[in-house]
Order: C-alpha cells, then sequence, then structure tokens
C-alpha cells in the first residue's frame, strides 16, 4: 500500500516576476512593474499543483536556512504537501528571474542555490519516502547525478516520470527509466542533437522512444501534445483559453499527468487531463498561485 501518490524530487525557488512590455535585446534595458516575490521551481511547482489537484504528494528538495526557504515551505504545507523531505541549508534558496511579456510569454534565468546541494547521499537517506510512492517525478533544476540516484532508488512497481528541463544528455540508465519522458519543443531537440533531422513533433516522438524510454510525451503549446509509446503516437487537443502568464503552465501539465498514470489511466487520457490542468493554470497570474483544485476544473467546464 502506497501512503503517497506521487513523490517529487527537484527544485525549489523563489521567483522574482517583472512583467514587461517586451523583452530587452542584448545591451537594452526596458522597464518593468513592481517586482513580485513567489513560489516556485520545477520542483514544488509540480508538487502543489498534484497536491492541489487531490493527490497526496510529498516534496523531496533542499532550500535556504533565509526567507525565501520560509516562504516555499508555507506554500507547500498550504497546498497539503508533506514537507518531510525538505532539507534546509547548505546554501541560499534557489531564485528564478522572470520576465512576463502582454501576451503571457516568459523568460526565465535560475540561480539553482540549495537544489545544486541536493546530493545523490540526499536521495538515499529518503529511501522510505521512495518505498512509499506510486510515482516518482524528477526534473534537471538539481544535479545530473542526483537524478541518477533516484532511479536507483525506486521501489520495484514504482512509475518514473522525467520533465529534463533544463535539457542535457541523459545516460541510458536515466532514459530507460522514463515512462514518461515529457518534452517541448526546445527540450526534444537537445536531447535528440543530430539525431533531430525532422521538424515534424511525431518524428522527435518516435526517435525519442528509440532512446530507450518506455513512454514519451511531447508538449507542443496551443498545439496540444503528442503521446507515444509501443502502441503507436497519438495526438492530445489542446484546450482554448484566454492566456494570462505561462509561467509554470509545463509544471502543473506534468504534475497532473503522473498523478494520473498512478492511478491507472491510460497515457492518452492522462495527458488529455493534464492538458486541461495545464490550460487552466495559463488563465491565471504566477505559478503555484494560478493551479487549480479538482473543484475549480469543474467549474471552468475542465475536470
Amino acid at each position: 500500500m502506497y501512503h503517497y501518490d506521487l513523490l517529487v524530487v527537484g527544485s525549489a525557488n523563489a521567483d522574482l516576476v517583472i512583467a514587461v512590455e517586451r523583452r530587452p535585446d542584448a545591451g537594452e534595458t526596458v522597464l518593468g512593474s513592481d517586482l513580485a516575490v513567489h513560489p516556485g521551481g520545477k520542483g514544488a511547482n509540480q508538487a502543489v499543483a498534484a497536491a492541489r489537484l487531490g493527490a497526496r504528494t510529498a516534496l523531496l528538495a533542499r532550500v535556504g536556512a533565509d526567507a525565501h526557504g520560509e516562504l516555499l515551505l508555507d506554500s507547500q504545507r498550504a497546498a497539503g504537501v508533506d514537507t518531510v523531505g525538505v532539507l534546509v541549508g547548505g546554501a541560499p534558496t534557489g531564485v528564478a528571474l522572470i520576465t512576463v511579456d502582454p501576451s503571457g510569454d516568459n523568460s526565465i534565468v535560475v540561480s539553482p542555490g540549495a537544489n545544486g546541494r541536493l546530493t545523490p547521499a540526499d536521495v538515499r537517506a529518503a529511501a522510505s519516502l521512495f518505498h512509499a510512492s506510486r510515482v516518482v517525478s524528477a526534473q534537471l533544476e538539481i544535479p545530473l547525478e542526483t537524478v541518477v540516484e533516484v532511479v536507483r532508488s525506486l521501489a520495484p512497481d514504482s512509475r518514473f516520470v522525467l520533465n529534463p528541463s533544463p535539457p542535457r544528455p541523459l545516460p541510458g540508465e536515466v532514459l530507460a527509466a522514463c515512462d514518461p519522458l515529457i518534452v517541448n519543443e526546445h527540450e526534444a531537440r537537445v536531447i535528440l542533437g543530430d539525431a533531430c533531422v525532422s521538424d515534424a513533433p511525431e518524428d522527435w516522438a518516435r526517435l525519442l522512444l528509440a532512446k530507450g524510454p518506455r513512454s514519451v510525451v511531447v508538449t507542443l503549446g496551443a498545439e496540444g501534445a503528442l503521446v507515444a509509446s509501443r502502441e503507436g503516437v497519438a495526438r492530445v487537443p489542446s484546450v482554448r483559453v484566454d492566456v494570462v502568464d505561462t509561467t509554470g503552465a509545463g509544471d502543473a501539465f506534468t504534475a497532473a499527468l503522473a498523478w494520473r498514470l498512478g492511478a491507472g489511466e491510460p497515457l492518452a487520457r492522462a495527458a488529455a487531463y493534464a492538458a486541461r490542468v495545464g490550460a487552466a493554470a495559463v488563465t491565471r497570474a504566477g505559478a503555484q498561485e494560478s493551479y487549480p483544485s479538482a473543484g475549480e476544473l469543474e467549474e471552468l467546464g475542465l475536470g
């Protein structure tokens, strides 16, 4: 019997957000809005998104012993995330510098801080969390060697979900555990490297699948998503909404997908649900504060 539906292993950042009329070119200064500080980081975002939907969720991460760390812990607890795995100290809390333009598109620069100190030893020390979790999700805002240790620590019947962001080449051991590997267009191209010989997302999905993952999801923004497994490639339609801010929408998608897969849903159906969750998230500003509850999804007609 699993105690958690989802264990998220990953980053926790303070998001420092400024709205701009347009993003600056090299050497250019533009004026923006007042600075807003929000809890963020891909790992912390995924944990909050899943917990808001009703998943029993735990987070394994590291934050600094500072005000940003307290902000992140408070946000996790308010969403219902179990923070027993959140380690404190070793470096300042990670920070993401985010600019958002009027269309809702964002640019992000991350200072990893304490995220870079989440080590393989920390993963090994959290063995009880892994054995209690039905699905484990990770990203690449923590050291790659830590993600490798996550794969080695999985319980025999658990499922591993990876969003390789920021993207980098992945060892075969990690690729082989992914079920699914979740990438956007940029991440797909980086991981495929010289093998990316096509502009067709369906080809990316097949090429990525050939690298070893058990399944692949390619997110395509307003064009929806593709899911690929040994059964073939299928398209998941997008959901049309008025976009306010895309920050953290991919994390909401990943969290929702991971949770529904753990509940036994087929990949395409879980991805369709995740697309609706991601669509709801972009209708509000911010990352974690934009994530819907299951009840809010129903009210929006997206449940």
